[in-house]
């Protein structure tokens, strides 16, 4: 059987095969995490503890340093109640527990 010569004329040369679109599928709405309202750890006066334990003891327990422990304690010494930080509920509660085991009169509110 004679075989079939193919000119260059003859071939057709398909064009390549495209790739099939993907649908576009767009995220749905993330909904952002909702973010808890700070709350503020109190530190009260009172009248048991010596300043300079309360000083050493905010210090220690909190990331104030001393002098922004020291002049804390002397707002709550003077004014009867001084904000020592701003943190999330949990943090706060943690920071009151310790300030309280401690010995010293400390509580939390949230921060409008």
């Amino acid at each position: 059987m004679p075989q079939a010569t193919q000119t260059a004329e003859q071939v057709e040369i398909a064009p390549p095969a495209s790739k099939p679109k993907s649908p576009q599928v767009r995220p749905e709405k993330q909904d952002k995490p909702e973010v808890s309202p700070p709350w503020r750890v109190l530190l009260h006066n009172d009248e048991v503890n010596i300043f300079e334990k309360v000083v050493r003891i905010v210090h220690r327990l909190t990331p104030l340093s001393e002098p922004e422990a020291l002049q804390r304690t002397a707002e709550a010494h003077t004014r009867g109640r001084a904000v020592l930080l701003s943190t999330h509920r949990e943090r706060a509660e943690l920071y009151v527990e310790q300030l309280t085991s401690a010995g010293l009169t400390a509580t939390m509110e949230e921060d409008n």
